[in-house]
């Protein structure tokens, strides 16, 4: 069953065509791993289904729900619905790690400052940051910025989570370590995940669909097997890393 859907989506920035009749299943209760060329609107696809941008043409369906048919204060209640990882974390340097996880629920919610700091504590616990609640953005490594990214993503508990680029220039045993943590995260919530990475070893061992998007649309979907297995050679080339092949270097 589908808990969302982009369908035929085309979008321009400028005079420049990111998306063209783009369409993607995102299964619910799975994790979904999108792949491409750098600049190949990965990105962009997160952003249209938490409603952060509005297609040019198509639909973008969420829960049998057309995004566009949303009117704001709709798509605000949505979006609280929707948990987003940045690629950079994105934490304010002025907070605590428990002040940054807490804005979703002290923004949102009508809970009492001491429901929330329950909930912070036991979000960090769940991504192994259960003694960072005091520290500042500045103390941390790359991966527990990442890991805290995740806490603040999940804590309200989202029905659907958004991955940007989740390993992004982290060592092998940090990425491991990210990569379980979204898988345990994805199970734990019972909810549904898309993820958009370069790591191909990282998706092999999270994803349960995974579609590449080239030039923009998906050519490929499927498990990870059928994806391995494609026949596409444009598909075959990427997972490769070859130079040889129809991708233009």
């Amino acid at each position: 069953m589908n808990f969302a859907r982009i369908e035929g989506v085309t979008l321009r920035f400028g005079d420049k065509i990111v998306l063209q009749d783009c369409t993607l299943d995102v299964k619910a209760r799975a994790i979904t791993c999108l792949i491409g060329l750098s600049g190949a609107g990965k990105s962009t696809i997160l952003r249209l289904l938490n409603g952060l941008r509005t297609p040019d043409s198509g639909r973008v369906i969420v829960k049998s729900t057309d995004l566009a048919t949303l009117k704001q204060r709709d798509l605000v209640k949505f979006r609280q619905k929707v948990g987003f990882s940045f690629q950079f974390a994105a934490l304010f340097d002025s907070l605590t790690v428990g002040e940054n996880v807490a804005l979703p629920l002290r923004e949102n919610t009508k809970m009492s400052d001491a429901e929330i700091t329950k909930v912070v504590h036991a979000t960090l616990e769940s991504v192994g940051l259960e003694n960072a609640v005091e520290q500042m953005p500045s103390e941390l490594s790359g991966g527990m910025l990442k890991r805290v990214g995740f806490a603040r993503a999940v804590v309200n508990n989202p029905e659907l989570v958004l991955y940007d680029e989740p390993t992004t220039g982290l060592d092998p045993i940090i990425t491991h370590v990210l990569t379980d943590t979204i898988k345990r995260l994805r199970r734990q919530l019972n909810g549904t995940a898309v993820v958009v990475s370069h790591d191909l070893d990282s998706i092999f061992v999270m994803a349960d669909y995974v579609a590449m998007l080239f030039e923009g649309a998906i050519i490929e979907y499927g498990t990870v097997e059928e994806v391995r297995r494609s026949a596409n050679p444009i598909v075959q080339q990427f997972l490769q890393g070859s130079e040889v092949g129809p991708i233009p270097l």
